[in-house]
């Protein structure tokens, strides 16, 4: 079944499960300029006070690092086990992936096939963190 508005059957799938994001622990949205590695991509992101911080995407097993200070946490407890990735494909179609979360990091590091090669070619410019 192909949905217009989705990008995949997954997205499609996952979308009935997108949290609220008033009822969220982790809420970031950031606008991406990417730069292209061998394997992986990076963009700089700004967070509220106008610090830049990192975000790396690159293939492999499914997961995200949070980097603490974007979502001000203390500990393991204060995120949620999964994530949900939000972005529009070519301003079109949603794509969406549902990600555990692996733990923290010094950047904020998403491994997913899909949203890596989206990336590399320059198909979205935006992305959502709910979870």
């Amino acid at each position: 079944m192909d949905s217009p508005i989705f990008f995949d059957e997954e997205s499609a799938r996952l979308h009935k499960e997108v949290p609220n994001s008033r009822y969220c622990r982790v809420k970031l949205a950031f606008d991406l300029d990417f730069d292209i590695g061998q394997s992986y991509v990076t963009s700089k992101i700004q967070d509220r006070q106008g610090n830049i911080k990192k975000l790396n995407i690159q293939a492999g097993t499914r997961g995200i690092k949070l980097q603490g200070d974007l979502i001000r946490a203390k500990s393991e407890s204060d995120f949620p086990p999964f994530v949900f990735i939000i972005t529009r494909v070519e301003n079109s179609k949603t794509f969406i992936r549902k990600l555990p979360v692996l733990g923290l990091s010094d950047w904020l590091l998403i491994f997913e096939e899909d949203l890596f090669l989206l990336a590399v070619k320059d198909k979205y410019e935006e992305i959502e963190i709910l979870g």
